[in-house]
């Protein structure tokens, strides 16, 4: 069950929702493109994990991963919903010492945490989805 508490209030904006929507389905296959994207990240950025994320009300889904185990967790164990209440980049120094994300499962498996909300040329809000390294 999710925390509703921790889940911070841009996940519900029914805006974001809509456009999240229209975009297409959560689980469209993954994208060479994105894919290659992600390897590119991790070398330049040197770091074990990067990840497209789509926030959903109670779930995101990865449109491309790499050194990730899974394409899909719930909100509670999502790092990138904490992106959406952002303005510009997120970082995180120490995911097991921020209390947001020290309870976090997955936080041991990366301890430093940067993302951006994405921003697209298409009609969609701002904050639509992350793009996480």
């Amino acid at each position: 069950m999710i925390d509703r508490i921790s889940i911070p209030p841009m996940i519900e904006d029914p805006g974001r929702l809509a456009a999240l929507d229209s975009f297409a389905s959560l689980d469209p296959a993954t994208e060479q493109g994105f894919e290659d994207i992600l390897h590119l990240a991790t070398q330049l950025c040197a770091v074990p994990v990067a990840l497209v994320s789509l926030v959903d009300r109670d779930r995101q889904w990865f449109k491309a991963r790499v050194g990730f185990p899974t394409c899909e967790t719930d909100l509670d164990r999502s790092v990138c919903k904490f992106v959406l209440d952002e303005p510009d980049i997120l970082v995180i120094a120490d995911l097991t010492a921020d209390p947001r994300t020290r309870a976090n499962p997955w936080s041991p498996a990366s301890h430093t945490f940067g993302s951006t909300p994405e921003r697209r040329c298409v009609p969609l809000p701002d904050r639509c989805s992350a793009a996480c390294a």
